[in-house]
């Protein structure tokens, strides 16, 4: 007889696997075990579980009453896994025995796994749980970060500290990866100056495998031990490396483990080297030459770029491609100044860089970027690569960006689309006709959750505000004020992102009277949470977020204006879900694609956006609100202004406006329209469902079908 799983056992198992992190159920078990200790430990599971020996978990599951819940969690978690009822199942067939795989500088999953920085990973994240969801037989490759990105403090003046802490392995849901050999991954990649060597971490999401390599290692120098410490950290010659082992040594890694992936998704210019290797690979096994192998090779890649500035593509001079790329060029069998030439536009060009996109873009042949705007932006900006081509015929696609849906809806608005929509429509949440119940919810109902969750962002922020007053030292009488910050009756605008200079977080301050004036309004009043990071080498951006935050200590906007430091996904998890209005004001047409605003869609809340991005095919007049007509002018200066007026005007003449325009019951009827009717025509276009069934549809069969070498366009 098999012998019964403890309540220990099976709750291991599923902190086992990231599957419970867009699970609400389950979170809210790990949660109810002791909710002090599990907001302590950053809501990571296993530290939880650590902590509780099986007889006092027993005992604490006695008192919750969780049993019939946690083995309701652990049989729902085998079902998933088992099943093979999926969408992958039925429409990606023929990548059953050879898996897509996805590479990405990083991975946004949950903030207890602290491997990202921002939207790139977050996208990368939810493209994956997707992935899982439906059932597609994918693959995720990346890097693992010690110490990850940093985490944000805000010093008594307003300046970002950056502060960085070590996490180890034992303590993530993560094991050793075991190759065909039985043994653990370790791979080794060449350099003029010897090897480095990293091990293989496997994670498991939902169906999904993600392996992360690792370098530090006893193999390795001091220096290589520390190359894949810090995300985004370091100096040129640091980027290449850890570029070179996330490609390179990602594609070995995948050898090690017996996978033979049929189609490889590069997420942005990072993992460019990957296609070499595989390049490699194929002379050597194959026989092919190496024109041969390239034709074959980038007839299976695939390449979606996000950066629609050039300065925002990672280039290399001629010696760190000699140091670190010089091994493989030999293999290759063309020598470093061929190699060169397929990261430069122009080959022969030899003042030239090195630029990672470039060599995506010449070694796949279906690339796409994550909005319709931002494809034509790129056409434009890459055109020099096909020089007789028109501009119309530049082979650079687009598939939009969108989010994965378990994740990012609040528990309570999910009761309400379990109200409405059809049964199991979360299995079917890329499919437009799913969301259109959602205007059977009553105005009544609908405010009030929305209400119920601007509620917990306010309890929040204060708590968050209350917190960094203690550690700054801050007067007794001053903590206590932040106690009662934010009105819960108030128009409550959120603005979270990078403080990069282009996303201008300060646009509205321009006219720093009026902001006080319509924020400080008794009747209708305006107040807005800001939070977000610079890059540690960024000081204009840092000097920006510098000035949001000392408005906190301006009288004028005492209460009404607050930063939150530290952004990560948790604090969005609350912002995204709390606010009434998302604020987003790039200048156009720098914004790729943004995806923190289809969040705030799943939730009701609305988007006030610049049209760029996702917003610029979204925005339809009654389901959010437009800064400017989507016109630039050439002048910056000019166009900024403009913005900021109409911004302003906007804000002044629409929003607030409409916000407490109240019925005899308080409820504000034409607000509550726009946020049904935004709920019903995005819903179901901006999310990660639809996005990973695109590049599956779109990407990923015809890259495994096909061995031609033309270049397609993506509708």
């Amino acid at each position: 007889m098999t012998k019964q799983k403890s309540i220990h056992d099976k709750l291991t198992e599923l902190a086992g696997n990231l599957w419970w992190s867009w699970q609400p159920e389950v979170t809210s078990i790990f949660r109810e075990i002791d909710h002090v200790r599990w907001d302590e430990l950053a809501h990571n599971p296993i530290l939880l579980l650590r902590e509780y020996s099986p007889d006092r978990l027993e005992e604490r599951a006695r008192q919750e009453v969780l049993h019939s819940r946690i083995n309701g969690a652990y049989r729902r978690w085998q079902e998933y896994m088992d099943s093979s009822d999926t969408w992958g199942d039925t429409h990606a067939g023929v990548l059953g025995h050879r898996p897509a795989a996805y590479f990405s500088a990083e991975f946004g999953m949950h903030e207890s796994l602290r491997v990202y920085s921002g939207g790139l990973g977050v996208l990368a994240g939810d493209h994956l749980k997707s992935a899982s969801d439906l059932g597609i037989p994918l693959v995720g490759v990346g890097l693992f970060y010690h110490e990850g990105y940093f985490s944000q403090k805000v010093d008594e003046h307003g300046w970002q500290q950056e502060q960085y802490t070590f996490a180890e392995p034992a303590d993530l849901p993560m094991v050793e990866a075991i190759g065909a050999d039985g043994k653990p991954v370790k791979i080794a990649v060449e350099t003029r100056h010897g090897s480095i060597f990293a091990r293989v971490w496997r994670l498991n999401v939902g169906r999904i495998p993600l392996y992360l390599l690792d370098t530090n290692i006893k193999e390795n120098s001091d220096e290589d031990r520390k190359l894949t410490a810090r995300l985004y950290g370091g100096d040129h010659r640091t980027r290449i490396r850890q570029e070179i082992m996330l490609g390179v040594g990602g594609v070995r890694a995948l050898t090690a483990l017996g996978i033979n992936p049929r189609v490889i998704h590069m997420n942005e210019g990072h993992s460019a080297f990957a296609p070499l290797e595989i390049i490699r690979m194929r002379i050597k096994n194959d026989g092919l030459s190496f024109d041969d192998a390239l034709r074959e090779t980038a007839a299976s890649g695939v390449f979606t770029t996000h950066t629609p500035v050039p300065a925002g593509h990672d280039r290399f001079d001629h010696s760190l491609i000699e140091e670190h790329l010089g091994p493989l060029a030999d293999e290759l069998g063309l020598g470093v100044d061929a190699c060169m030439g397929l990261g430069r536009v122009d080959p022969h060009n030899h003042s030239e860089s090195f630029c990672m996109t470039v060599l995506a873009f010449k070694t796949s042949r279906r690339a796409n970027a994550v909005s319709n705007l931002h494809g034509v932006v790129s056409r434009r900006m890459w055109h020099s690569l096909w020089p007789y081509r028109s501009e119309e015929e530049i082979p650079i696609g687009h598939i939009t960006n969108g989010v994965h849906v378990s994740t990012w809806l609040a528990h309570q608005m999910r009761v309400l689309y379990d109200k409405v929509l059809p049964a199991n429509w979360h299995l079917k949440s890329g499919e437009p006709e799913v969301w259109a119940g959602f205007e059977r919810v009553t105005p009544a109902e609908l405010w009030e959750t929305h209400q119920s969750l601007k509620n917990r962002l306010i309890i929040f922020a204060r708590e968050s505000l209350v917190k960094q007053a203690h550690r700054l030292k801050r007067s007794v009488a001053d903590s206590e004020a932040l106690e009662g910050v934010l009105d819960p009756r108030t128009l409550t605008i959120g603005f979270a992102r990078r403080f990069a200079p282009y996303k201008r977080a300060d646009l509205m301050i321009r006219d720093i009277d009026r902001l006080a004036r319509l924020a400080g309004d008794p009747e209708r009043p305006v107040q807005f949470i800001f939070a977000g990071k610079a890059h540690p080498a960024d000081d204009h951006g840092k000097s920006i977020l510098q000035r949001i935050a000392r408005l906190e200590h301006d009288d004028r906007f005492f209460g009404r204006i607050v930063f939150l430091e530290d952004y990560d996904m948790n604090l969005t998890r609350h912002l995204v879900q709390g606010v009434d209005v998302w604020l987003n004001n790039p200048r156009r047409p720098l914004e790729a694609s943004g995806t923190s605003g289809q969040k705030v869609v799943l939730n009701g809340g609305l988007n006030f956006s610049i049209l760029d991005g996702w917003w610029a095919e979204a925005f339809d007049g009654k389901n959010g609100f437009a800064i400017g007509t989507g016109q630039t002018h050439a002048n910056q200066d000019i166009q900024d202004q403009r913005d900021a007026d109409s911004l302003m005007d906007v804000l002044e003449h629409e929003i607030i406006p409409l916000y407490y325009d109240r019925d005899d019951d308080d409820l504000p009827q034409g607000w509550i329209r726009r946020m049904k009717r935004a709920v019903r025509t995005l819903g179901w276009r901006f999310n990660a469902d639809r996005m990973v069934m695109d590049y599956v549809k779109e990407c990923y069969i015809p890259a495994a079908g096909s061995l031609s070498c033309e270049m397609t366009t993506m509708p």
